[in-house]
């Protein structure tokens, strides 16, 4: 970064701050999300396979 000219290590320095903005957005846009169970994010899924064993306790493979 050095080796570049003084402008274009403003622009560098000016995509690091917008990586970081962005990076920012995302965290608080995450920690706003509801957590919810496993059970309930695949339970559109349940039963979605045909075939294969009933209950996979008992397969041992």
């Amino acid at each position: 970064m050095r080796s570049l000219l003084p402008e274009k290590q403003q622009e560098v320095l000016d995509f690091i701050e917008f990586l970081q903005s962005q990076l920012g957005q995302q965290n608080t846009n995450i920690e706003q999300i509801k957590p919810i169970s496993f059970l309930a994010a695949a339970q559109q899924f349940a039963g979605c396979v045909d075939g294969g064993p009933g209950d996979l306790a008992t397969n041992k493979q």
